[in-house]
């Protein structure tokens, strides 16, 4: 948990980090979302390699490895002389995200017996997501309006370095059981409902990005939040995105109903925001609803891939993590050139419209499994 928690929050740092960033490096809000999208590119390719590079290695090496990767991703952005080493670090952290979420991801079952058991791991594991969000990302908010930006990717390297050190003292050996190959890959491909599943992550998720990436200059720009007010604005957003998880882990397994309508609350509450959160008491009220919505969607998705390849866990999770990080750099590339050629409130409503889509998607495709 403690690994995805500094994966998850050295990934979206940037998002409430993007106005101090760019003013830094002289650059656009636009130009300054590449942060999201790099690492996004470079994870989606890098999911299926290293899962494959290391499917001979013990879980607990490969785990250890990727933390003081991310460490150093981390010190370099906060030393960085030029937006380039910050681009090149987020290039590291690409790799890490690929490879510590498909073999991470699916670890949390064998650390514990029984099925209940299992499936309350994987709900831990997952609320470190949201909890990146409710204490990572306002916390270096917080740290970056103090103290500068770059203090906040150098309190996540410290923090990783700590994380390291604690998965090398209490992981045990975790050698692979049932080696991902690239053939293994290609024939969950070939599977509608994991088809069905890559469509709706790439929607929802393109959706999401496209749009939390620019939520700080909107929250400026329509909302007038000053910088303690956009802390606590995104405070509010990831405190509902630990219930949202909590709710999801809870009812994604029993009800297949529980994703599509987290889907449908994120469309309507990013559909909103422009015409009502111009005060900061609705748009709080609708950055929650978002949160929550958003908070059960990475537990869902992963059940949803998991559920649709029982017999090959560990390659579903390579599946949701590539599809997944696919869709974030492609939502905060597209949202990008949409907030440099319009304003925050058209990447909004663009991307509340593919949401929508997304939850007919994952709708009529529910509506066809048994």
């Amino acid at each position: 948990m403690t690994g995805i928690f500094s994966v998850v929050t050295t990934e979206i740092l940037p998002i409430g980090l993007l106005t101090p960033i760019g003013d830094t490096f002289r650059i656009s809000d636009g130009t300054a979302g590449l942060m999201m999208t790099l690492p996004g590119i470079v994870a989606a390719v890098a999911a299926p390699v290293v899962t494959v590079a290391v499917r001979r290695a013990d879980r607990r090496r490969v785990l250890c490895g990727l933390m003081l990767a991310l460490a150093l991703a981390d010190l370099v952005s906060a030393l960085a002389p030029g937006y380039w080493a910050v681009l090149a670090a987020r290039i590291v952290l690409g790799v890490v995200i690929g490879g510590f979420w498909s073999v991470g991801a699916g670890l949390a079952p064998r650390l514990v017996a029984g099925a209940e058991w299992q499936a309350r791991a994987n709900t831990v594991i997952f609320s470190a997501v949201p909890l990146g969000s409710v204490l990572g990302v306002p916390a270096g908010v917080l740290l970056g309006h103090l103290a500068g930006w770059r203090a906040a990717f150098a309190a996540m390297a410290l923090l990783t370095l700590a994380v390291f050190a604690a998965l090398a003292a209490t992981l045990p050996p975790l050698p692979p059981e049932a080696p991902t190959r690239l053939a293994v890959l290609r024939g969950l491909l070939r599977t509608r409902s994991v088809r069905a599943g890559l469509v709706v992550t790439l929607l929802l998720v393109s959706a999401h990005f496209g749009t939390y990436t620019y939520v700080t200059p909107f929250l400026e720009d329509v909302t007038q939040a000053g910088p303690d007010a956009v802390t606590a604005l995104l405070l509010v957003y990831g405190a509902a995105g630990v219930v949202g998880n909590v709710v999801g882990g809870v009812w994604a397994g029993r009800r297949r109903a529980t994703f599509t309508l987290a889907i449908g609350l994120l469309a309507a509450a990013v559909l909103l925001l422009p015409a009502l959160g111009t005060t900061w008491p609705v748009a709080a009220l609708l950055l929650a609803a978002w949160g929550l919505a958003y908070g059960a969607v990475p537990v869902c998705a992963q059940t949803w891939f998991v559920r649709a390849a029982p017999h090959a866990p560990e390659a579903a999770t390579v599946v949701f993590t590539s599809s997944f990080q696919a869709a974030i750099s492609l939502g905060a590339l597209v949202g990008g050139a949409v907030v440099d050629a319009s304003s925050p409130s058209t990447v909004l409503l663009l991307g509340g419209c593919v949401a929508l889509v997304a939850a007919a998607v994952a709708h009529v495709s529910a509506a066809r499994e048994p």
